[in-house]
């Protein structure tokens, strides 16, 4: 998930847009934002950067033996294999 930080730091940069006349509310205000940042982003059904990265690679290694075996199947069936196919 997000860096607590980031949290902070949204919810800090909200706080100082507010006027200096409700400055008291100031603390309550960030503390809203961030569990209001927190409770959306917590609904939302997202990975890792790692995640991606690990599925990014299984695909990749996916389509390299895709690309082999659609070779190999050409090759047994006596046709040379198309250069018109997906990469």
């Amino acid at each position: 998930m997000i860096d607590a930080r980031v949290f902070d730091d949204i919810s800090n940069t909200l706080g100082k847009l507010l006027p200096p006349g409700v400055s008291d509310m100031k603390d309550d205000f960030e503390q809203n934002a961030k569990a209001t940042l927190q409770s959306a982003l917590g609904k939302l059904d997202l990975v890792t950067r790692e995640e991606f990265d690990v599925q990014t690679q299984v695909l990749l290694n996916t389509r390299k033996q895709l690309k082999m075996l659609e070779e190999r199947i050409a090759l047994l069936e006596g046709n040379e294999p198309s250069s018109d196919q997906a990469s």
